[in-house]
């Protein structure tokens, strides 16, 4: 049996975007005030090797989506002391344009994907565009163009990458979408990318509208309760409070990037 190695992760706004409650609930909300989105990438990092998770998006993308783009995913990175150029193991949560746009600041990454994943992106489905809108034609096909170049490794379901260190298929946002698993200093901890946008998602049982299977969404739930060792570990893809319930990575990178291998701070109610 392969001993776990230990990680620190950190969580890195590169972008945010002003919006609604009503925006990020099947079926609306009755309560009609803001509720602000940021667009993270995460890093994983061992003594002995890095994995940055997911690849965000560029100043294109910010521009044709209305998206206010804080700092490039490699100016995010670097103020953790993570060169994306040299960044050898990429995992791509799902292929969203914000989770893939930044493909190319990672030319020597190994691209880690599941691959329902892929069949999802080059499907029928998505000749519909309540399906396809969050996805960026352009960024699919260089995702292919990286497949027949050898780049790209797929999974079909629960895999461990390295020892402490494991991707789960979960679908529900899109039909191949996985959530990353860590052992830290506090146990498991769960990456969940778009699995949950927002704790409130996750915690009231009420899924994000952009969705494959409400089924498989509301599962993927809890799924990463089993993975994790407390609901406390369980990392929201766009939530702007996990900024406020983690400490900064160092000091002056207040609202840039944050520590998730730490106790998070309870919220008042």
């Amino acid at each position: 049996m392969s001993t776990k190695s230990t990680y620190k992760v950190y969580a890195v706004r590169y972008a945010e975007r002003q919006a609604k409650r009503q925006e990020h609930f099947i079926g609306g909300d009755p309560i009609d005030e803001e509720m602000w989105m940021d667009y993270f990438v995460w890093a994983v990092v061992g003594s002995e090797r890095t994995w940055v998770v997911d690849a965000g998006f560029d100043r294109r993308d910010a521009e044709q989506r209305d998206r206010k783009l804080l700092r490039s995913i490699s100016e995010g990175l670097a103020t953790i002391g993570i060169d994306a150029s040299e960044v050898e193991d990429l995992i791509i949560t799902h292929l969203h344009y914000d989770h893939i746009g930044g493909l190319g600041q990672f030319p020597k990454a190994r691209l880690h994907l599941q691959e329902k994943e892929i069949q999802y992106a080059c499907s029928r489905h998505m000749t519909h565009e309540a399906l396809s809108h969050a996805f960026t034609a352009g960024h699919i096909a260089a995702m292919v163009y990286e497949v027949y170049k050898g780049r790209v490794v797929f999974y079909n379901g629960e895999t461990e990458l390295a020892p402490g260190l494991s991707v789960h298929l979960v679908g529900g946002h899109t039909m191949g979408l996985q959530v990353v698993r860590v052992w830290t200093d506090l146990g498991w901890l769960v990456l969940a990318s778009d699995a949950s946008h927002y704790y409130e998602n996750m915690e009231a049982g009420r899924p994000f509208p952009v969705v494959y299977n409400v089924g498989d969404m509301i599962g993927a739930y809890g799924t990463m309760r089993r993975l994790a060792d407390s609901p406390r570990y369980i990392i929201p893809g766009h939530d702007t409070m996990v900024l406020r319930r983690y400490p900064a990575a160092a000091p002056g990178l207040e609202g840039i990037a944050v520590r998730l291998d730490v106790e998070p701070k309870k919220m008042p109610e």
